[in-house]
């Protein structure tokens, strides 16, 4: 699982220690990520399945795509299809991935690198490996999540965000225990790059067999941690946590997840997606691709969609001096 690392932890800035009286946050459910598949084929953890909207509100969905290994001329992708109404954030760990879209953002992410999609109004768009990561095959790792956007800015204008690896902002635990890796937000004063409609937080942790992390995180944002790979213990109860589950931390200042001490043989440290927002508290109607505020909305979708409306294939895309 390369993502980003460094040669030496310990030079990186160090995340503070708890402020005195700082309230460490419970954990309030704990829930299992059933298996299911997306786009052509391609196998996915639904990570939020079982658990109630209100509690992941800014947001609506997140996958684990793979872990798989492909043979030869086996990795897919997904077809060309629509979204309105949110975003679509799609992190790298292993393999590469090409975007395309209707608006003329596009481009390739492998490791540690991310796409932050707005949707907005409308955007067609499609997701497919390489032509030779398809002959040669290979392993697929990643997560995709979408974020809601609020009512006043579900029509914004589509845009696309190509985030490298080497653009996020990394941290130490203070004992250079875990690797920090802000992919948006704010943590303890670093900011990631992602540019968010949405007030939120987004970090990759790698921690060491037996090491804990504990991040301040905003007390206005909910905060959930969904395990990529290995087993750990979760809040200041140290609940088992392990593989494909979800946590949902409840109130408080700071967020705390420790690796357990030994893991297993395919893993080498524990691996956490960390995530939390400000609450949008605003209806959502929700069918396939789209995301808004009310049924009707919803369909208003699905005929512009069906009219064109919402884009066509292929466009040209922008080119960067």
């Amino acid at each position: 699982m390369p993502a980003v690392t460094v040669d030496n932890i310990l030079a990186l800035p160090r995340i503070d220690a708890p402020a005195p009286g700082a309230v460490d946050r419970p954990v309030r459910s704990l829930t299992t990520a059933p298996v299911g598949y997306e786009g052509e084929g391609f196998p996915v953890r639904r990570a939020f399945a079982g658990i109630d909207l209100t509690a992941l509100d800014p947001f609506i969905h997140m996958d684990q795509m793979g872990e798989v290994d492909y043979a030869p001329g086996e990795p897919k992708g997904t077809p060309w299809h629509p979204h309105r109404g949110f975003e679509t954030v799609t992190y790298m760990i292993d393999g590469i991935m090409e975007h395309q879209d209707s608006n003329g953002g596009g481009g390739t992410i492998g490791g540690g690198d991310t796409q932050w999609m707005t949707a907005g109004g409308g955007i067609l768009h499609i997701e497919t490996p390489p032509a030779h990561l398809v002959m040669s095959g290979g392993l697929f790792h990643g997560v995709q999540l979408w974020v809601n956007l609020p009512r006043d800015n579900k029509m914004a204008a589509p845009r696309y965000q190509d985030i490298t690896g080497q653009k996020v902002a990394l941290l130490s635990s203070s004992d250079g225990g875990a690797l920090v890796r802000v992919i948006a937000g704010d943590v303890d004063g670093h900011h990631g790059p992602g540019s968010t409609y949405t007030p939120i937080s987004l970090v990759h942790a790698t921690i060491a067999p037996g090491a804990s992390l504990t991040l301040p995180w905003n007390p206005e944002f909910n905060a959930l941690a969904y395990v990529l790979a290995g087993e750990g213990l979760v809040g200041s109860e140290r609940r088992p946590i392990r593989m494909g589950q979800t946590a949902v931390y409840g109130r408080g200042d700071t967020l705390t997840i420790a690796a357990a001490d030994t893991q297993d043989s395919r893993t080498k440290s524990f691996e956490v997606f960390l995530l939390g927002g400000k609450p949008i508290r605003e209806p959502v109607a929700m069918a396939g691709p789209f995301v808004m505020n009310t049924k009707a909305e919803v369909l208003q979708a699905f005929e512009d969609f069906q009219a064109g409306r919402l884009g066509s294939v292929p466009a040209a895309h922008e080119t960067l001096d």
